[in-house]
């Protein structure tokens, strides 16, 4: 009777996962808003294709005007995995039931990428500094509030270093995406901006131009850990491993040619298998941007700092030694 009862629930759990199959229309793949929808579907859909053939479901993009909305996608179950930036697969994580399992390897091999600050090269602010000392006459391109590289890195290893406030320090502030702050930078209606490598890479693939021509770049980041790819973790664990194995494998395969040639539109050379640990670098980030803004907050009592403080101070503990300033 138990063993009829064991191989009942067996058999119960593999229909249920080929249910879920076959009732599921489609499964969406999520896409932060890097650049244009256009551009970004023209480069994801040979893969998501490949994907949808690859584990037996039909797989669709989906596309929100900001980071945010990918991550309330994936909240609320309408994005079941996708692509994003360290930053926003932080908040995937801890508020949408997401859990990493790839990385992305870019077209050099490089582990992950770095953020930039870039001006037109005909402009007179010829280093940081310059920046630094005219900050209240000049306009400024800022990322996505959930960028990991136009906001998280940029926010810690540049601006707070300098004890500097963006929103206050500049004349003006526009927040937008990549190719976004790169095309303002070139076409002159910003005077600096936040920017990364992979986007300047990208300019070069849709325009056959080199970004370096027309920015010159102030500063450039510590490496960032390349950006990870995130699946709800309530899907059934066969359709997981499916997906997993899917990107992890990509590229290597009887067709690896064309599907090389998809990934070069990507500026990647494959996927690694990768977990949350990746996102520890920018947890201690984040964690040590609070604790400078907490420091500084004159208007918190004594003994409210320190219990925020050390609020902080436990979180940064338990992942390990906090973020090093550069």
């Amino acid at each position: 009777m138990l063993r009829r009862t064991f191989v009942t629930l067996i058999a119960a759990a593999a229909l249920s996962t080929q249910a879920y199959a076959q009732d599921a229309k489609t499964l969406n793949f999520g896409i932060i808003s890097t650049e244009s929808s256009t551009n970004l579907k023209s480069v994801w859909q040979p893969v998501i294709d490949d994907l949808s053939r690859a584990i037996g479901v039909p797989v669709k993009p989906f596309f929100a005007s900001d980071y945010a909305g990918i991550i309330e996608g994936m909240r609320f179950n309408k994005v079941q995995m996708g692509w994003f930036g360290n930053k926003s697969a932080i908040e995937a994580v801890d508020r949408a039931q997401g859990e990493v399992f790839a990385s992305v390897i870019d077209k050099d091999g490089n582990p992950g990428y770095w953020s930039l600050l870039i001006v037109n090269k005909d402009s007179d602010l010829k280093t940081l500094d310059d920046v630094l000392k005219r900050g209240g006459a000049l306009s400024y391109g800022a990322g996505d509030p959930n960028s990991t590289s136009g906001t998280a890195v940029p926010g810690y290893y540049l601006w707070a270093a300098n004890k500097i406030e963006p929103k206050t320090f500049f004349k003006t502030v526009r927040a937008s995406n990549h190719e976004t702050n790169l095309l303002s930078v070139i076409n002159k209606q910003v005077d600096v901006a936040v920017n990364n490598t992979e986007a300047l890479e990208r300019y070069r693939l849709n325009t056959g131009k080199d970004a370096n021509d027309s920015v010159r770049v102030l500063w450039k980041s510590p490496l960032i850990p390349a950006d990870p790819l995130v699946m709800r973790s309530d899907l059934p664990a066969d359709l997981k491993a499916r997906i997993r194995d899917f990107f992890v494998n990509y590229g290597k395969g009887k067709d690896a040619e064309r599907e090389l040639a998809n990934l070069k539109a990507l500026t990647y050379q494959g996927f690694r298998a990768s977990d949350n640990q990746q996102l520890v670098p920018i947890r201690q980030i984040e964690l040590a941007r609070e604790k400078a803004k907490v420091e500084a907050d004159t208007t918190l009592g004594q003994a409210e700092k320190q219990k925020q403080l050390a609020e902080l101070d436990s979180k940064l503990a338990s992942l390990g030694q906090p973020a090093a300033k550069q």
